[in-house]
C-alpha cells in the first residue's frame, strides 16, 4: 500500500504524495505517473482536503465547508458530483488504482489501493 508523505525537501515542501500521485499545492497541479491531470479548482481542492487526511473518512459537510466555505444545505449534492468527477479523472489516469472510497452515510476516504478490477483480472476470479 502506498504511503502518503509531505516532502521534507524545502523546495518542494508544498507537495503531497500518494504513491505515484503527486499533488503540487502552490502550483495547483496534480501529476499521475508524471502526467498532468486537468482538474477544476473545486476538484483540486477536494483532492487536497482528502489527501491531507489520507485513510480517514471525511464527511460531506467537512468537504463542503473546506472547499465551498459554507454550510452544506440539505439536498445539496455538490460534493457528490465533484467527488464523482474527481474519482473518474484519477481512475482514468491510473486505472490500476482506486483512490476515493465511498462510505455511505459517513463520507469519503482517500487511500490509493489496487483496483478491484485489476485484482480480478490478475487472479482470474
Amino acid at each position: 500500500m502506498a504511503a502518503f508523505t509531505e516532502s521534507a525537501d524545502t523546495e518542494s515542501a508544498d507537495t503531497l504524495y500518494a504513491g505515484e500521485l503527486e499533488i503540487r499545492l502552490s502550483e495547483g497541479l496534480v501529476l499521475a505517473t508524471g502526467r498532468a491531470l486537468t482538474l477544476s479548482v473545486r476538484e483540486f481542492e477536494l483532492l487536497v482536503v482528502m489527501a491531507r487526511r489520507m485513510g480517514a473518512i471525511v464527511t460531506r459537510e467537512e468537504l463542503f465547508s473546506a472547499v465551498w466555505g459554507g454550510e452544506l444545505r440539505e439536498g445539496d449534492r455538490s460534493v457528490d458530483v465533484y467527488v464523482s468527477k474527481l474519482r473518474g479523472k484519477l481512475e482514468a489516469a491510473m486505472p490500476d488504482r482506486r483512490f476515493i472510497h465511498t462510505h455511505p452515510g459517513f463520507g469519503y476516504r482517500f487511500q490509493p489501493q489496487p483496483s478491484r478490477n485489476v485484482h480480478i483480472e490478475a487472479t482470474g476470479s
